[in-house]
């Protein structure tokens, strides 16, 4: 079967969110704003059958549950409420969704759990940034990635809306059967899904395109159709594909026993489709490059704050917005000003109530526990350690895969709060080649004359990275090791060639920097996966990535995932 291309994608989740917004939770859209974007979110709001309301990740409580109106109670001198976004059904467009705090996230989760509400995130990451908060990618059943999408693949999205009607008027009276769901069960455990919503979204989109479709329960399409908008973008494996051999034919097949009839006529029933043909659906809209990603995005997991950006601190100054508090005007603090007339509002008719005749004139009394001082949170700068191999007679080959990962990285450095440094080690020793910089042209000169060859020192190599960690976290920033090499080592951190040492040297080292919390990556780079790098990764609590014959740019794609970019 042949797979569905990527607008044929877009149209099959627009109409199954069209005849089933509510059940679906909504759809998350990963893409810049395009006139492709454009063209989704408009037939989103089309045919969504909900009122439509807009929100930021920096909307208030007040404006989602309702509270304090406080225009009309300044003016009327009476408390007066105002009703939130989430008192009604609703389809809520949530732009710039992959900067949602996690408390939005959670209030969003908690309001996809009940009825009537239905959320459009659009995610403006693309690539390089944040992405939506694991509570809500976990809720929403669609997912549809626009980027690189070429103008030339798009049509305009013509949703038939007799039958998107005639669908929402039929999807209560349709049913999937028991088996059609365990067969989409057990679809999701291949593929590495562990949440039970996973399946049960994937019934209900089978559910809604087989009631847009005029058919009296799912068919083969529906599910399998199904599987692939719901499970790809979830999926934390690649699924096995059939290798084992066909059972050579019998020599005698006279002998052999007749089939029983009842199985030979016994039509299989029309939901009942193999295993292997939503595996394969699946399969063919994963990403090429999918396990690459989904190891290295584990790395980012273990550090704080590394959703494309370094650790998160509170401040008062700058940074992003956070929700003011209660606090005293000086040393720096700056008074939030609609919050202070926020909390005053309610007090005023009280405080009239206790005022002298003679101060009659006064219209507003604020008071210091009225105060409310503004919040900002910051991100540190990042810096990428690259703990690089330059042993043996590979180190050439790995030192220039190195080198031009650095540049690449770098090249994009000017966006974020990146730092890239260079450790290599050969010899008896390790060698901080290139400090933690940003500037591209230091860079290229520095790595122009790395050496190679000699003895694998890795437990030296390991302890010159963490010193650099802990140099670069002591002043303020976020640090991140990544371990580029080809095999174990055979030089003890004293500098005797022992492999059994060296070994144990490189445990310990790798212990420590566990017992920092530093997040690393272990990228294997020889032609053949090397089990002792695996233990180490796994002492490190890392990522072991094998990535024989990996060039700067796969590697560079690579470090960008592991960092959660």
């Amino acid at each position: 079967m042949e797979p569905l291309g990527p607008w044929q994608r877009v149209e099959l989740a627009l109409l199954a969110l069209a005849v089933d917004p509510v059940g679906l939770k909504g759809l998350w859209l990963r893409a810049r704003a395009s006139p492709q974007r454009d063209l989704v979110t408009e037939a989103v709001q089309r045919f969504a059958a909900l009122p439509v309301v807009r929100a930021t990740p920096m909307i208030s409580d007040d404006a989602l549950f309702g509270g304090l109106d406080l225009g009309a109670t300044l003016s009327t001198g009476r408390l007066m409420r105002s009703s939130g976004v989430l008192g009604k059904p609703a389809l809520m467009i949530l732009a710039m969704a992959e900067r949602c705090p996690a408390g939005l996230a959670a209030r969003l989760a908690q309001s996809l759990d009940g009825p009537g509400f239905a959320l459009l995130a659009l995610d403006e990451g693309a690539e390089d940034e944040e992405t939506l908060p694991a509570t809500l990618r976990e809720r929403l059943a669609l997912f549809l990635d626009l980027d690189g999408l070429p103008w030339a693949d798009v049509r305009p999205i013509h949703l038939d809306a007799d039958a998107v009607a005639a669908g929402r008027a039929a999807l209560s009276k349709l049913r999937l059967s028991d088996d059609a769901l365990e067969r989409l069960t057990a679809t999701a455990a291949q593929l590495g899904i562990e949440s039970l919503r996973a399946p049960l979204l994937a019934a209900k989109v089978a559910l809604a395109l087989a009631a847009a479709s005029g058919h009296s329960a799912p068919e083969e399409d529906d599910l399998r159709h199904a599987a692939e908008l719901v499970f790809a973008h979830r999926a934390t494996r690649l699924p096995e594909a059939e290798t084992e051999d066909p059972p050579p034919p019998d020599p005698n097949p006279e002998d052999a026993p007749p089939e029983p009839e009842a199985e030979q006529q016994d039509p299989q029933p029309l939901d009942r489709i193999p295993d292997e043909i939503l595996l394969e659906a699946v399969r063919a809209a994963l990403p090429a490059d999918l396990l690459a990603k989904l190891a290295a995005g584990r790395a980012a997991k273990s550090a704080q704050g590394s959703g494309g950006t370094g650790a998160a601190r509170k401040g008062n100054r700058r940074g992003r917005p956070l929700p003011s508090m209660p606090g005293k005007l000086g040393a720096g603090a700056r008074i939030d000003l609609v919050a202070t007339l926020r909390a005053a509002a309610p007090w005023q008719p009280m405080r009239r109530a206790q005022r002298p005749p003679q101060t009659e004139g006064f219209r507003l009394e604020i008071r210091p526990s009225d105060i409310r001082v503004k919040r900002f949170q910051e991100t540190s700068d990042r810096v990428l350690i690259f703990a690089v191999d330059a042993s043996g007679s590979a180190a050439l080959a790995r030192l220039a895969e190195a080198k031009g990962a650095v540049e690449l990285l770098l090249a994009q450095a000017y966006a974020r709060r990146d730092h890239v440094a260079l450790v290599a080690f050969r010899g008896t020793g390790a060698e901080l080649i290139l400090p933690p910089t940003r500037s591209l042209v230091q860079t290229k000169r520095r790595l122009a004359g790395v050496p190679g060859g000699g003895g694998t020192p890795l437990a030296a190599g390991l302890l010159q990275a963490l010193e650099l960690a802990r140099k670069t976290r002591a002043k303020g920033m976020t640090p991140t090791i990544a371990l580029l090499t080809d095999g174990r080592g055979n030089i003890a951190l004293d500098g005797r060639a022992d492999r059994e040492q060296a070994a144990a040297d490189a445990q310990q080292v790798a212990a420590a920097i566990r017992a920092l919390g530093l997040p690393a990556l272990v990228i294997d780079t020889g032609n053949r996966p090397h089990p002792s790098l695996a233990d180490l990764a796994r002492s490190l609590g890392a990522p072991y990535l094998p990535l024989p014959r990996a060039d700067s740019q796969r590697l560079s794609a690579v470090l960008s995932a592991g960092l959660g970019d």
